[in-house]
């Protein structure tokens, strides 16, 4: 069965002046305007849709693509703050709904919100909430330690910044483990550090282990290479510089450079290391 605040494939029954029609099966002909139907379309050809309620709360289709589907998460932007709830731009002619009950705190005109989309059990009509902790995996999932997920960053909290995990699960990024300015609805690649047992994870934005110690030291030949062999950061350079440079903590930056020196391949110096002439 077609699913609404959805993409879908239909098949086309009826062309008429102003659209077509398509088969929703149970949830009977569902219209395409004619402004979003493909050239060359005709009865018995499927196309990819998106269902959604219009502004005279018609089930309507469109070939337009939303900012986010049910069952993901997305930052959205307010754009009307009404006595019944607030309204956010989703990327279609109309926008996106979240009760009061659904805001955490209340949304202000013209901010962005990281909003789960779901659809009310009761008629079907897609919302936006900002409890997104609500929609989030609570039991353990099988993450394993130093694997790559992709993350959407919600907010920052005293501890960190607070994620959500490929979609499903909760974690966090340590303040002390940040050397690259976040903010909420930034997406981004990261490592799972650890797997606690209430189902949340706690994250880190380079690779764990030797694995990444390796990596590094490739990098940092490389560099050098393409610098004329000398590069101006030592162990004692500023953890900043070192992240400016590499993306990775000034810890890591020492592990790759003496790794690199007791190979013999790099010289370390007070103000840089140079690449060893062998």
């Amino acid at each position: 069965m077609p699913e609404v605040a959805k993409t879908n494939t239909l098949k086309i029954t009826k062309t008429l002046d102003f659209g077509v029609y398509l088969d929703g099966a149970e949830l009977g002909e569902i219209l395409l305007p004619k402004r979003y139907v493909p050239k060359g379309a005709k009865e018995g050809d499927e196309i990819e849709v998106f269902l959604y309620y219009d502004s005279e709360d018609r089930l309507i289709a469109t070939t337009e693509k939303p900012l986010a589907q049910a069952g993901e998460f997305a930052l959205l932007q307010a754009v009307d703050i009404t006595p019944n709830g607030a309204f956010l731009n989703w990327g279609l002619p109309k926008d996106l709904f979240v009760p009061f009950r659904e805001q955490q705190p209340a949304m202000q005109e013209g901010e962005y919100y990281v909003v789960y989309v779901f659809t009310d059990g009761e008629n079907g009509r897609p919302l936006a909430s900002a409890r997104v902790d609500r929609f989030l995996n609570k039991e353990e999932l099988p993450f394993e330690q130093g694997q790559e997920v992709d993350v959407l960053v919600v907010r920052n909290t005293e501890l960190g910044y607070k994620c959500v995990v490929n979609n499903t699960n909760s974690g966090i990024l340590y303040h002390n483990e940040i050397f690259q300015p976040l903010q909420a609805g930034l997406r981004l690649k990261a490592y799972v550090s650890s797997v606690r047992e209430d189902g949340r994870l706690d994250l880190i934005l380079h690779k764990p282990g030797y694995e990444k110690v390796t990596d590094l030291g490739s990098q940092i030949l490389e560099t050098l290479r393409n610098n004329k062999g000398f590069l101006p950061l030592s162990d004692k350079s500023p953890a900043e510089e070192i992240y400016a440079q590499f993306s990775v903590s000034k810890k890591t930056y020492k592990k790759a450079i003496g790794g690199l020196f007791r190979e013999r391949k790099i010289l370390i110096e007070e103000n840089g290391i140079r690449l060893a002439v062998n």
